[in-house]
């Protein structure tokens, strides 16, 4: 497996904007700072890596997708370079950095959630009161994180399922059940042990289920998976996943089961990666579309007040 360490000085780019991905990378040692549109007039600090934290996986997972951000060292840094091809060298070495880098994915789909959510809200209200003026400060909270209005944002387009598909073809279903339409099949607010991939039919994932603010938050298809994050940590549930036709089957995965997943069936793990990925590209296209209309209705606002 031909991994490499690599130092970088104080502000020496580690990965560019816009590059083709081959690699990905982890911290190990110093800070690096992540930004969209680096040393342009309209640039944006996002957040800051610390040590042992992954970053540049999607491009990797996603087979030579752009980089989406510029890494930038804070400080001296040391980092391990992993080529794309020996991913899964690496993962077999190392079988629980399959959590890891799934608790990292799913952190930030977590995070696209949230903000998709409040941008959601605040584009519904605006469509309601056009003169409202409550959500002026909206765009300042929104400078952290993985999106902004930028040209180059402008042209993200919805992820294909394609290859997504492709990937699934040979997975095979171990633990499994079936619900009729309308099942919910974990609540929001509860303790998760586990982890679900789609096989047949579809599942809604909501936030407030039945309550006056219920919000869709996606739609899972097959061979998707979902409920992730309940079970990589003990935090309660951040939504309510409903069986939306009859006939969905689901399978059920545990963390103790990934390791040996990978030694029988390395393209499941292979296809939940890249299902997260897709997924977090999915938000942050909802999100966009969400914060491209708010920015029209505030133009359309602050023209009428001229």
């Amino acid at each position: 497996m031909s991994t490499i360490e690599k130092t970088f000085s104080d502000g020496e780019v580690i990965i560019k904007e816009g590059d083709e991905g081959k690699t990905f990378f982890q911290l190990l040692e110093g800070k690096a700072k992540v930004y969209k549109d680096y040393e342009e007039d309209n640039q944006v600090e996002i957040a800051t890596l610390e040590q042992g934290q992954y970053f540049g996986e999607m491009a990797v997972i996603e087979e030579d997708a752009p980089r989406s951000s510029t890494i930038v060292a804070e400080g001296d840094v040391k980092v391990l370079e992993i080529p794309a091809a020996d991913l899964n060298d690496y993962i077999s070495q190392n079988p629980d950095k399959i959590i890891d880098i799934m608790k990292l994915l799913g952190t930030r789909i977590k995070t696209m959630d949230d903000a998709y959510a409040e941008a959601k809200k605040v584009r519904d209200e605006l469509r309601k009161a056009q003169s409202d003026s409550r959500y002026d400060g909206f765009w300042a909270r929104q400078q952290r994180l993985s999106i902004w209005m930028t040209p180059k944002n402008a042209r993200l387009e919805e992820p294909s399922a394609e290859a997504l598909r492709a990937a699934a073809a040979t997975v095979k279903a171990e633990k499994t059940e079936t619900y009729n339409y309308g099942t919910i099949i974990f609540k929001q607010g509860e303790i998760g042990k586990c982890m679900y991939i789609v096989h047949e039919g579809n599942v809604g994932v909501y936030s407030n289920y039945g309550e006056k603010d219920e919000l869709k938050l996606t739609s899972v298809d097959p061979v998707a998976c979902f409920g992730e994050m309940g079970m990589l940590s003990d935090e309660p549930r951040v939504a309510t996943a409903v069986a939306d036709c009859s006939g969905t089957q689901v399978e059920i995965i545990y963390a103790d089961d990934l390791a040996n997943i990978f030694k029988t069936q390395p393209e499941k793990i292979d296809m939940i990666l890249k299902t997260l990925s897709y997924r977090l590209r999915k938000i942050t296209y909802e999100y966009f579309k969400a914060c491209q209309e708010i920015t029209e209705k505030e133009k359309e606002r602050d023209s009428r007040r001229r």
